[in-house]
């Protein structure tokens, strides 16, 4: 039997993004979201991560605009002394159930629907239970947003992309916690920050490096985390010293080399250019122990594994016996074709400046809960792309910078930003008068226009900005 509730919008997907995106559009608009989500649980992938996972950034940056994530406390001993705070899973999840519950549900303004599945029947938004197997038809006011289209693949929820044989050991990153004997030694397969988190984590644990066999497909290009900090002074240092490499850069392995030599990009092992530049950020503390794994594969990926061998795309090693293939290679950030965010069907949330995807959801909240036409929208938020390579990075510096000239040239909307703590580029008030930030913004604006167009160049990116056309 299908019951019927009545939205305004239905937002499917209660991840960062959808979470995001409800907080801002409730906090600026008279209406009523009805969130469904697959999991029983506010928060998306938090729900399944591996239970050591950690913020790659400052936990401020996280989370939903009404509500900051932890105290914004620096961090006063440990490694990482001087740097903002990093949420755990715990503290992750906890944050979200609050959002949801304390805020959402007990407005009366928002519903929600999970361990639930929605699809579409022609014009009919359908939501079925997981559990019961009741269909609840959604009748909607205003629009359906997808918060889902950039939903992150992750080991836990995705098999390992090669064939193993059914007597060789492999799990998912999420089992190293759970081990009751421990292997010989551990094939982390995965050049992301995923394999790094579960290489520091069992190098932190007293696991020997010598243990250790690092299959690692290409070698990646991370941020140092001392430069992505909730402080204006560093951001605007970071975004000088991009343009300043840019604009001298002969190419795009010499624009990742500059901002090596500024400190800003970071690689394991420096006789070797990295392909992959998904860019999360890393700790000097991380890089030292990761440098100390010598046993590192490069011979592309994994075709398949059996009990004494594996065996890759340019050629095959030794597996020593009783190893664990430990599964990190699930391809996490998606690359959907770039569409308009308001489309004439619904709304697709995607990031729009550069990177912090929960600032973007929040920013897309805002415009629509302030503005009636979906060109206008359009053209405030721009899809960008998500990085991959050394081009692709550049690609989405670009775009995001256009982007955020565009909807900060908007009074209401650069004053909700600076507002907004999960706004990297936030500069509150009372910080505008300090001379160390007026001299950083002075560097970015000598040498911005330079820095950007010539990583436009690089990255055979258009500088003019475009209205985003719909279809």
């Amino acid at each position: 039997m299908t019951r019927s509730l009545d939205t305004d919008y239905l937002v499917v997907g209660a991840g960062a993004m959808g979470m995001a995106f409800t907080d801002a559009l409730i906090d600026h608009a008279d209406v009523h979201v009805t969130l469904v989500d697959r999991r029983h649980a506010a928060g998306g992938h938090w729900q399944d991560a591996y239970p050591f996972v950690q913020l790659h950034q400052a936990s401020a940056f996280y989370g939903v605009a009404s509500t900051v994530l932890g105290s914004g406390a620096v961090q006063l001993s440990g490694p990482e002394a001087g740097l903002h705070e990093r949420a755990r899973q715990a503290e992750i999840r906890a944050y979200y159930d609050d959002i949801l519950h304390r805020r959402f549900l007990a407005s009366g303004r928002v519903s929600f629907l999970g361990g639930s599945d929605y699809h579409a029947e022609g014009p009919a938004h359908l939501v079925t239970s997981r559990v019961s197997g009741e269909t609840t038809r959604v009748d909607v006011r205003r629009r359906v947003v997808d918060a889902t289209y950039l939903a992150p693949t992750i080991p836990a929820t995705t098999p390992p992309p090669f064939n193993v044989a059914d007597d060789v050991d492999v799990a998912p990153i999420n089992e190293l916690a759970r081990l009751t004997a421990a292997p010989s030694s551990y094939v982390i397969v995965g050049s992301g920050k995923t394999a790094t988190d579960g290489i520091v984590w069992l190098l932190v644990n007293g696991v020997p490096p010598d243990r250790i066999v690092w299959v690692r497909p290409r070698d990646p290009w991370m941020l140092n985390r001392a430069v992505v900090q909730p402080d204006p002074v560093v951001g605007l240092g970071l975004a000088a010293d991009t343009m300043v490499a840019a604009a001298s850069a002969e190419s795009l392995d010499d624009l990742f080399l500059r901002l090596e030599a500024a400190g800003v990009m970071l690689r394991i092992d420096t006789g070797v250019i990295p392909t992959m530049a998904k860019t999360p950020t890393l700790a000097a503390w991380e890089l030292d122990l990761l440098r100390t794994i010598e046993h590192v594969v490069r011979l592309g990926h994994i075709r398949q594994v059996t009990r004494g061998e594996i065996v890759l795309d340019h050629g095959s090693v030794s597996l020593a016996p009783g190893s664990l293939i430990v599964h990190c290679a699930a391809s996490g950030l998606q690359y959907p074709p770039l569409v308009p965010l308001w489309g004439p069907d619904k709304i697709r949330l995607q990031t729009i400046r550069v990177g912090f995807p929960c600032f973007c959801a929040a920013l897309a909240g805002y415009v629509e809960a302030t503005r009636d036409d979906d060109r206008e929208r359009n053209l405030l938020c721009p899809p960008n792309t998500l990085p991959d390579s050394a081009a692709s990075w550049a690609r989405m510096q670009v775009r995001g910078t256009i982007a955020a000239r565009t909807y900060g040239a908007e009074p209401d909307i650069a004053a909700w930003a600076n507002g907004c703590a999960l706004n990297p580029a936030r500069i509150a008030p009372s910080q505008r008068d300090d001379p160390a930030l007026q001299a950083a913004g002075a560097r970015v604006a000598d040498h911005a226009e330079q820095g950007l167009t010539r990583m436009a160049e690089l990255a055979h990116e258009p500088l003019e900005s475009r209205p985003v056309q719909r279809g």
